[in-house]
């Protein structure tokens, strides 16, 4: 028997003192249940990402914990510049589903509807993240303390380091989540859907409320974009029914959306003209950098990263938590989680398959026998894991394993969820080592 909380419950700064409510949840499918349900509050709709995860619950809650956090709770950026970090992320590998949720929620949070022209529409600040977002996306082994030192000092549009941890956080996320969705082949199947607050009410209230006839917006609502720096906890009042009634809504929905969008594409507003014609190619410069072959080198920026002399427990955690509070407990859970998760996979198999992730990208254990990799991991799978991890783009699709075939589609899930949370940690080992190296200098 397992014991979750009715709403999203998170052991951090303003919720510390809540005493949560306690539901009894008696099996995994009303554990899913829940997940989804906590899904459909926070966001007004259950996306394709958290329907693929809900063959992981344990997986599932410890990822929307996070992206509630980095997305909507305290930190020093503002909600709008989080979204449009996502969308700047996402275009890197041109993810239309993610640069188009990110480019809805920009839009609902206050965001600045011309910024959407294109990344020079951007303020400076942003467009400054443009370099460590391309260099992490594709050879994140070329970042460097002058990539920080070029963000922290660039006079009256320098970051703080607080920001820039955060603004780190979120790109390495919606990159790793870029590959998620891409073995998961819910990018090709993306059709996208307007879904209003109901009655007008802002994202940040409680979507039922309004349903409940408390039409009332609290007044830390009605701040200016720039002031709203988190998202609060939903209301609790939300009614387990309803909440049902509109999670099968949003299934119908997601079954009818083809032929809704074509019925009612001429009657779009213009925020839904915004988001429905958002392009990923405006959001990005060079389009020609990409990942490239890692190999060893002479120059400093080809060395191998040897997880002896920097590791995510002895260094990356420590750094991350101290500079972006609480978030490295939460990044440090899904890591821990993903790699525990049930399996027909023995542990074996997927260690391989976590190091053989960043060994594509440039970093190495020296405790491990990389003979191993070669040993457990087919030809086919192995292509499939480079391409999923390297190239997370529409306009290039892996073949599906022949290993695959005798798998549960919650096992093939899994290993897309081992390469998201690999390709996450080799991203902000990179970013947190050259930060330290700049703290140092």
């Amino acid at each position: 028997m397992i014991i979750c909380t009715n709403k999203m419950e998170y052991p951090l700064r303003s919720q510390r003192q809540r005493a949560p409510k306690q539901v009894m949840v008696t099996s995994e499918k009303e554990r899913v249940s829940l997940l989804l349900m906590k899904a459909l509050v926070s966001r007004g709709s259950v996306d394709a990402v958290c329907q693929q995860m809900a063959s992981h619950p344990q997986y599932l809650e410890s990822f929307l914990r996070t992206q509630h956090y980095i997305l909507h709770m305290d930190g020093p950026l503002p909600l709008p510049y989080r979204h449009y970090i996502g969308i700047m992320a996402a275009a890197r590998h041109h993810c239309n589903y993610l640069v188009y949720l990110h480019t809805a929620q920009f839009l609902r949070v206050g965001g600045e509807p011309r910024w959407l022209q294109s990344l020079e529409a951007a303020p400076p600040r942003l467009r400054l993240l443009d370099q460590i977002n391309k260099v992490l996306a594709h050879q994140p082994w070329l970042t460097s303390s002058s990539h920080i030192q070029s963000l922290l000092k660039s006079g009256e549009q320098c970051w703080s380091l607080a920001e820039l941890v955060q603004a780190v956080v979120i790109l390495a996320h919606c990159h790793s989540l870029c590959s998620f969705v891409f073995g998961s082949d819910t990018n090709s199947d993306f059709a996208p859907v307007v879904v209003k607050s109901p009655n007008g009410t802002p994202p940040t209230f409680c979507p039922f409320d309004a349903a409940n006839g408390n039409t009332n917006v609290p007044q830390t609502l009605a701040a200016p974009p720039e002031h709203r720096t988190r998202r609060r906890s939903l209301d609790s009042s939300c009614d387990v029914v309803c909440l049902k009634e509109r999670i099968q809504k949003s299934q119908e929905e997601r079954e009818r959306r083809e032929e809704r969008l074509l019925q009612t594409h001429a009657d779009m507003d213009e925020e839904e003209d915004l988001i429905f014609l958002a392009d990923a190619s405006r959001f990005i410069t060079d389009p020609d950098f990409c990942y490239q072959e890692f190999a060893r080198r002479e120059d400093d920026h080809f060395q191998v990263f040897r997880v002896q002399d920097y590791s995510w427990e002895d260094h990356g955690f420590s750094l991350i938590n101290r500079l972006y509070s609480d978030i490295g407990h939460l990044l440090d859970d899904r890591f821990r989680r993903v790699t525990s998760l049930p399996s027909l996979h023995s542990p074996d198999l997927k260690r391989a398959i976590w190091n053989y992730i960043q060994c594509v990208l440039g970093i190495r254990y020296d405790d491990y026998d990389y003979g191993e990799v070669n040993r457990l991991l087919e030809r086919d799978l192995k292509l499939y894991i480079k391409a999923v991890t390297c190239f997370p783009d529409v306009t290039k699709t892996p073949a599906c394993p022949l290993s695959w075939t005798p798998l549960k589609p919650s096992e093939r899930v899994h290993v897309n969820l081992l390469i998201m949370e690999a390709r996450l940690q080799a991203e902000l080992l990179y970013a947190l080592r050259a930060i330290t190296k700049y703290m140092i200098a």
